[in-house]
């Protein structure tokens, strides 16, 4: 027993298996916590020796009140027998069975016996750990594959003479017995060849295990029919045929080319084909630029005479009647792929140069797809409809927005069913290397947050890349999670095919210059083992350069076809007619309908334990919705969205704190104080309605909002919402406002109705809380691509959002939202103004003229105004209040709550009014901000259209500045007074 002891404490003690056996020893501490005699008594020994920590493990391992159940994943079945493939037995068992197996062996023999098991299994799980360290990788042999002394059989006892002795192992790699050497042939042949796998950082031992049975044993190695390596082979000579033709062609000109990675070619088809096998419907592809072009061709099936054409100066996108267009490799392209029966629906996304942005736009697609494909936004089907995201190496390793998109795998509202993520790792990041652009072994390293498991493959063997891609495709549908495949390759020319690349990398491209082509590698391959002769190789390639040069004189003639991008769920929308500029819809509700949906989501059913402070404030709202007065901004906001779903739409809303609201405002959820579970009135509507989902999001905004305009794209029939913690935060994903939801329908011919919460307003708050950069909003707003707003009111609110679906099209709508108004006593309507036949007003009058009863200053008759103040948003409110203060009646407020498309004719009929007075914009943000320098020559225009007497405009607002606010309390009230002052100065 001493000696076992012993050897269980080195077992524990050893430096390479500290962090390594972590999880086993908190498993094994919890099992010991839970009944000390339900494990060995030398482990029984050493946590006896912890004390009160040993005794705390199974109160330590229920984890915070938050904890989800299903996280991190557990296993199936008895924990222990688990990880028998993982770690074998403890010494004690392992001696146990190796005496009833071997019943002649002394007791001394029993031991050392136990002791070759654990150490052998130790080397074993060396290699499933380090072995990738040494795996032949890359295909230029600039990465040396070298030793490692963690993988030594030395390191573990066993010396040359040692090596041909049988081991009691158990089953682990498929064998009961095994010599050491036989032991080194499987594992290196597993871990150390062309493909190398990092999975043990996986807590969940019954994936582990699915690996490990997927790849170990003496029966378990890459192997492909004949016909199925000449399949490989054909899809890597149209890789690499498409590429030279263009590169002969079009010299010097960008294309991004895949030469050195056309292993992705058959990688790809191998995930569809297998994914349609296990169920798959559906992938929406996202990739960078290198190689989209052959992707689009070989795996998407464009023609290759339409890319021809495009080469030619021809257009393929629709531009030529609509929109700007892109560069030929931004494009995006759908079809169906069908294999083996199985149809699965292909769609690559668009994507501009901003690499790994359109990662989460995919997975919001995928997401809205699997949501729409369950027949109920309710619940989603991820085993249909799955995300295929290509990344290039340095991309992966160095863009933010990568970790911000992982970190959604499997969050409730962004999950999934798990992404295959596919890197065309070239070694090399434009003109940098990877010691220069990661910190860590590989560009993977970042995937380890979501415990994905990792395949580096040598790119040079495609039947290995084939075979990682299956395991891939297997593990994502069986375990629902993110898989990495890393395609270990090269770039055979520069970035861009236009640049020498030998400037920065010399040694690299030395080798790269001399090295045979992908497909001749694996063409000599299969020719030295007779799968086919030089001349039947030959040929194929032939037959291919002769289609491809057909395809080229085809192009020539090529006729394009007017854009069907209107299809699918997007049928019944259209382009929005120019000759109706108000676009108002039919966004009034019945009185009946409003009260109906008020007062079922102010009932708190009895069986939930609402807070006392919640109780009143849904209380207050009860009284509100019974009187149809004072309608507040979360009110309407509510019932705008319940009456969205009892027509039928979906709505979707996330952002940080979005469920309660950053500012308390909307409390969709009654949270129960006793059980913590969530009622959502708005769910309880009806029988029939659709669904209402309000997501707290991750503290992400470029991932969030690129995830939610994908969302959009792929349901316009719902209401999909990113609401901003506050305006500014938005900065954080302005790629994405930039790139894709100002300017993708003008590019590649993508609606969207994505709506877009930015809190805004001054109130003394800072900086960061204080603007949401109106004025970069309204900078990119031409050609009908956006709407802008700055609502007022909440009936107006409610209107506006009811009007994103009561139309025949979709636009972005971006809204400055209000905070210090969500509770203003003059910020509230009535449930009139929201009621059957009313609309959004794009320009609103002055309150003071439009409910005089509701104010002491009345104002003088429209010629006697003196002067008019266009403003927008909160600094109404504040003049209001002033205006009362001052007694001033000869001073007209007038609010415009649409900045674009800009209200021209509604302003037209209400300046009119005033054509002798002094016209003045007011803004509470500085002069190089907020709207002024958009509206000012609109306005102008719109004065001298009405013949105005002053056709100018004047100013109020702060003074240009550097910081958008000042965080000084002193200092905003003075600016705030100057501005009062400004106004009503006679």
């Amino acid at each position: 027993m001493a000696k076992r002891t012993e050897l269980n404490q080195a077992f524990i003690d050893t430096d390479f298996l500290d962090g390594g056996s972590a999880l086993y020893l908190e498993q094994m501490q919890a099992q010991y916590a839970d009944n000390p005699a339900s494990v060995d008594p030398s482990w029984r020994a050493y946590f006896d020796t912890l004390g009160e920590d040993g005794a705390n493990a199974k109160r330590n391992a229920a984890g915070p009140s938050w904890k989800r159940e299903n996280w991190p994943p557990t296993p199936n079945g008895d924990l222990t027998n688990a990880l028998t493939g993982d770690w074998g037995d403890s010494p004690a068992a392992a001696e146990k069975k190796i005496a009833i197996k071997q019943p002649e062996l002394s007791a001394d023999g029993v031991r050392q016996a136990a002791k070759d098991s654990l150490n052998a299994l130790m080397l074993i799980r060396a290699y499933r750990v380090r072995g990738h360290l040494i795996a032949d990788l890359d295909p230029l042999g600039l990465r040396k594959q070298g030793t490692h002394p963690e993988l030594d059989p030395e390191t573990y006892g066993f010396a040359p003479s040692d090596r041909d002795r049988d081991v009691f192992i158990d089953g682990v790699l498929g064998l009961e017995y095994a010599t050491v050497n036989q032991i080194m042939d499987l594992v290196t042949r597993t871990y150390c060849g062309t493909i190398g796998v990092q999975f043990m950082h996986i807590s969940n031992p019954e994936e582990k295990a699915w690996i490990q049975e997927r790849i170990e044993g003496p029966d378990k190695q890459v192997s492909f029919s004949k016909e199925g390596r000449l399949a490989i082979l054909q899809k890597m000579i149209e890789g690499e045929s498409f590429e030279q033709l263009l590169h002969k062609r079009y010299p010097g000109t960008k294309r991004f080319g895949l030469d050195g990675g056309e292993a992705l070619l058959p990688a790809m088809e191998q995930i569809i084909k297998r994914g349609g096998q296990l169920g798959l419907q559906d992938i929406n592809i996202g990739m960078p630029h290198r190689g989209r072009l052959n992707v689009m061709a070989s795996v998407m099936k464009k023609p290759y005479s339409a890319i021809f054409y495009e080469f030619l100066g021809g257009v393929t996108s629709g531009a030529e009647d609509f929109g700007s267009g892109d560069v030929k490799y931004h494009l995006g392209v759908s079809d169906d792929r069908e294999f083996d029966g199985n149809k699965v629906h292909l769609s690559l996304a668009p994507n501009p140069s901003h690499l790994e942005v359109v990662a989460p736009i995919v997975i919001g697609k995928t997401r809205a797809k699997q949501q729409s494909m369950s027949g109920t936004f309710r619940t989603h089907n991820p085993k249909r409809v799955m995300a295929v995201i290509l990344h290039g190496d340095s991309a992966f390793a160095g863009q933010g927005v990568v970790t911000e998109t992982f970190q959604l795998s499997q969050l409730t509202g962004y999950r999934t069913g798990g992404s295959i993520h596919v890197i065309v790792n070239n070694q090399i990041g434009f003109t940098t290397t990877p010691d220069e652009y990661r910190s860590g072994e590989y560009c993977t390293d970042v995937a380890f947050m979501v415990q994905a498991p990792i395949f580096h493959v040598n790119g040079d063997d495609p039947e290995a890349v084939v075979y990682a891609a299956r395991i891939a495709t297997e593990y994502r549908q069986k375990f629902g999670r993110d898989v990495v495949l890393d395609i270990v390759c090269y770039r055979r020319y520069g970035h861009n095919e236009g640049d020498d690349p030998s400037f920065t990398q010399p040694k690299m491209y030395k080798v790269i210059d001399g090295k045979p082509s992908s497909r001749q590698v694996y063409a000599d391959r299969l020719i030295a083992q007779g799968d086919l002769t030089e001349a039947e190789h030959q040929k194929l390639v032939d037959d291919f350069y002769t289609f491809l040069d057909g395809e080229f004189d085809a192009a020539k003639d090529f006729e394009t076809k007017a854009p069907d991008w209107l299809h699918g769920v997007w049928s019944g929308i259209s382009l929005p007619s120019l000759d109706d500029e108000k676009r108002r819809g039919a966004t009034g509700v019945p009185i009946d309908t409003l009260k109906e949906i008020g007062t079922k989501i102010t009932t708190v059913p009895n069986s939930v334990n609402i807070h006392k402070t919640l109780k009143r404030i849904i209380k207050a709202r009860a009284d509100k919705v019974e009187s149809g007065r004072d309608i507040d901004w979360g009110l309407a906001e509510h019932l705008a969205i319940g009456s969205l779903v009892i027509e039928g739409h979906p709505v979707r809303l996330s952002g940080q704190d979005s469920e309660r609201g950053t500012f308390s405002q909307r409390q969709s959820h009654f949270i129960d104080q006793v059980t913590e579970e969530k009622y959502t009135p708005l769910n309880h509507l009806s029988e029939d309605q659709q669904y209402y989902q309000v997501l707290n999001s991750h503290l992400s905004e470029e991932a969030v909002l690129g995830f939610e305009y994908g969302f959009s794209m792929t349901a316009p029939s719902a209401l999909t919402i990113w609401e901003a913690q506050f305006g500014d935060f938005a900065n954080g994903a302005q790629v994405m406002v930039d790139q894709f939801i100002s300017s993708a329908e003008q590019k590649w011919l993508r609606m969207s109705g994505l709506v877009m919460l930015l809190p805004h307003g001054y109130e003394g708050q800072g900086p960061e809380h204080s603007s949401a950069r109106l004025e970069r909003y309204l900078q990119m707003c031409a050609e009908d691509n956006m709407q802008v707003c700055n609502v007022s009111t909440p009936s107006n609110y409610f209107h506006v959002l009811r009007r994103q679906l009561h139309r025949t099209f979709r636009k972005p709508l971006i809204i400055m939202a209000p905070k210090s108004l969500l509770r203003h006593k003059r910020c509230v309507s009535t449930m009139d103004e929201m009621a059957a036949e009313t609309f959004f007003h794009r320009v609103l009058w002055d309150d003071a003229q439009f409910r005089p009863d509701d104010f002491e200053v009345k104002l003088v008759e429209d010629k006697k105004i003196k002067r008019v103040v266009v403003c927008s948003g909160k600094v109404y409110y504040d003049l209001i209040e002033a205006r009362e203060e001052l007694g001033r009646n000869d001073v007209y407020l007038l609010r415009v709550e649409q900045f674009y498309p800009y209200p021209d004719d509604a302003l037209e009929i209400e300046l009119s009014r005033f054509k002798q007075a002094d016209m003045v914009w007011a803004q509470e943000e500085p002069k190089n901000m907020g709207a002024w320098s958009f509206i000012e020559p609109l306005l102008e225009e719109t004065l001298i259209e009405i013949g105005a007497k002053n056709s100018r405009v004047r100013y109020i607002g702060r003074k240009a500045a550097a910081s958008t606010a000042t965080g000084i309390a002193t200092k905003h009230k003075a600016e705030q007074q100057a501005i009062i002052d400004g106004v009503f100065a006679k």
